[in-house]
């Protein structure tokens, strides 16, 4: 029986983020939660092409940029695999996302969907910007 990876990707169309954008975002979102940890192993560059459907080149690109920012590295014959990790959330920041994934669910409850969601975090963003810290 083969193991399942650590992570899982996942592409969101819609977005805007070009496809190897988000692939790199989240393997960096991974590290920083301590999901994935230095000497995990990623997917492989096929399991990824048939996870998502998405063109080997783009998955090699975000790879080679990982790469390059000193978080993976491949390794001939053996696969690809995390070299260090990034400093995980502040106790303070994972108390703000647990309140997150209750606002998210109580939102779900209300029946708002996904996009309905994604606007009002944006507008939220924008006001907070517009109005800068109290």
């Amino acid at each position: 029986m083969e193991d399942q990876p650590l992570i899982q990707f996942r592409l969101d169309r819609h977005s805007g983020l070009p496809v190897y954008r988000q692939i790199v975002d989240q393997v960096r979102q991974a590290l920083r939660l301590g999901i994935l940890r230095p000497g995990d192993q990623l997917p492989t560059v096929r399991d990824v092409v048939e996870q998502i459907a998405i063109n080997p080149n783009t998955v090699h690109r975000a790879y080679r940029e990982l790469e390059a920012q000193g978080l993976i590295e491949g390794q001939a014959g053996r696969g690809t695999f995390v070299r260090r990790s990034l400093p995980s959330l502040p106790e303070h920041q994972a108390a703000l996302q647990r309140r997150l994934v209750g606002w998210f669910e109580a939102a779900r409850a209300a029946g708002i969907d996904d996009e309905a969601i994604e606007a009002l975090i944006a507008n939220a963003r924008h006001l907070s910007k517009k109005e800068g810290p109290s």
